[in-house]
């Protein structure tokens, strides 16, 4: 089985932080460990498709990492773009969806993941942007969807206090 995720960004998930990043993982590896996928789908960006792929490295689980065109972290910063380069010296294959930067990209990459898995785990608040567009899809094409935001609100709430 092929798990691929889709996700919010930090803003939409309590920030940068590395508590919030550790407990991002920490998820992804909770699920990841749950559904043994015999390889993960990343779509490389930051906040929920980073811990994915952090996540698959922890547990060894093979990952493709779904890059939707070169330099879509030329705005990331330094520690973040690191951060991506590790990512992608431990993934098993890369592909890089678009040589065309911008928004049509990222849902390319989407679709990419999508038509290429057979589940999707999704961290959506149900809010409209490029994470409700791919489950769009995902619904579109029938591919099942794990939405794991509930779980995610209550263990953000423990970092809050």
């Amino acid at each position: 089985m092929i798990v691929a995720g889709t996700g919010h960004r930090p803003p939409k998930l309590g920030g940068y932080g590395d508590e919030v990043r550790t407990a991002l993982s920490n998820l992804a590896v909770a699920y990841l460990t749950k559904e043994q996928p015999k390889t993960a789908i990343s779509g490389m960006a930051l906040g929920w498709d980073e811990a994915v792929a952090t996540a698959a490295v922890e547990l060894g689980i093979p990952y493709i990492a779904a890059v939707p065109f070169e330099g879509h972290d030329s705005r990331w910063p330094p520690e973040s773009r690191r951060r991506l380069a590790w990512l992608l010296s431990k993934a098993s294959e890369i592909h890089v969806v678009s040589d065309i930067p911008g928004n049509r990209a990222m849902q390319q990459r989407n679709e990419w993941m999508v038509d290429r898995a057979h589940k999707m785990c999704a961290l959506w608040d149900g809010s409209w942007g490029g994470t409700f567009n791919c489950l769009q899809y995902a619904k579109k094409v029938s591919r099942p969807v794990d939405n794991l935001w509930p779980r995610w609100t209550n263990d953000l709430s423990t970092l809050l206090v």
